[in-house]
């Protein structure tokens, strides 16, 4: 029998042609991202977070919710005319006049998430990222928590397979972050455990020794954790840190080089300048986001390395007598952070809780099926 009538015998069979790709079954919706991948497609639901940029490019950042208004001095807009509508849609104000509704990015909702202490703005937490090299699956260490905007980038970098130990001193603290987390992941994120305490105490009885990819410290003196990080951090594991003052820096790096086990810190900061772009007028803002704080990382030597003797010599006098750093605790007020007092704090915890609560309903409502048309 030729080749031709043996396929004829074995009756008609799919049509293949040469460089043309079979078509594949549609895929079948699945579980809910865990790390809030539904919250960041799809037309806009009851319970999304929405930034408005009115014609003069001012932000308002709100809560949708089914018969609410978002006023302004001028007018309102309905929440209702946004519900089902798709992301980048022009909605129209009472005035007449036009907004753009955007789902805010990381970087947005960073800038406007209710805040307990200083968060780590944008530009410095994509540094933290990329230099200290935070991959998808790393186990890594971060002290202190403060309001999570930092978390939130370094759970989006371990993914869900990851694991992100956070320490935090304030209990209220952590209770902002963990707030702002469910907001922005939909529920709590699967790979972040956040401890209340101290890191040097809290961190041996958390972590296997040597277990650590990654260490990110920002606090006030990461100094005193150079030992218990040490001791729990991989060889070769990468420790960034993220202070305000040149004070802290050069404390932290002459405190490494001391302990041993490190190798040579590297220091530098970031600068932000924005550009105007309109017709022939293009030319640098007037305002830019200039200092915000130094960054310093090191790397853990394998145990019993020593470090290479630098072969360029300090500058003269850098370690003069007037060297001697001090020895007391040091405050925020020491290095000119503002003090969030109690009373901002407990009004930020109830805020969260309202917005937590409609974004749980909203997810709810997604796994049951209650989807807008269109999605």
């Amino acid at each position: 029998m030729t080749l031709r009538r043996a396929r004829r015998a074995e009756g008609p069979g799919p049509l293949r042609l040469l460089g043309v790709t079979e078509p594949q079954p549609a895929p079948q919706p699945s579980a809910p991202d865990p790390t809030g991948a539904i919250l960041r497609r799809g037309p806009f639901r009851e319970g999304d977070r929405v930034q408005l940029t009115d014609p003069r490019g001012r932000l308002h950042t709100i809560a949708l919710e089914a018969g609410k208004q978002f006023h302004t001095h001028r007018g309102h807009i309905r929440h209702d005319d946004l519900i089902g509508a798709p992301d980048g849609t022009v909605v129209a104000h009472s005035s007449g006049q036009d907004y753009l509704a955007l789902r805010p990015l990381l970087s947005d909702y960073v800038l406007s998430m209710p805040r307990g202490a200083q968060v780590v703005y944008p530009k410095d937490a994509g540094q933290i990222v990329t230099m200290a090299d935070i991959f998808p699956g790393a186990r890594v260490v971060e002290a202190g928590v403060g309001s999570g905007a930092l978390s939130l980038s370094l759970l989006r970098a371990v993914g869900d397979r990851g694991r992100l130990y956070s320490f935090e001193r304030r209990e209220d603290f952590a209770d902002i972050a963990r707030g702002n987390a469910r907001i922005f992941f939909g529920a709590d994120h699967p790979a972040w455990t956040v401890t209340v305490g101290d890191l040097a105490e809290m961190l041996p009885q958390t972590v296997e020794p040597g277990s650590i990819d990654r260490v990110v410290l920002d606090m006030l003196a990461p100094w005193d954790c150079l030992e218990v990080v040490g001791e729990a951090l991989a060889p070769g594991g990468v420790l960034i840190c993220y202070v305000a003052t040149a004070t802290q820096l050069s404390r932290v790096a002459e405190a490494a080089r001391d302990a041993g086990g490190w190798t040579e810190p590297q220091a530098w900061e970031s600068m932000v300048r924005g550009w105007h772009l309109e017709g022939l007028s293009v030319r640098p803002e007037h305002r830019m986001h200039g200092h915000t704080g130094f960054l310093l990382t090191t790397r853990r030597l394998a145990p019993g390395a020593t470090a290479p003797t630098r072969r360029t010599r300090p500058a003269h006098g850098a370690y003069g007598e007037d060297y001697t750093p001090p020895a007391e605790e040091w405050t925020p007020e020491d290095v000119g952070e503002r003090v969030i007092s109690d009373k901002r704090v407990r009004r930020t915890l109830r805020d969260l809780d309202r917005d937590v609560e409609r974004t749980s309903d909203a997810r709810a409502g997604d796994e049951r099926g209650d989807l807008p048309p269109g999605d």
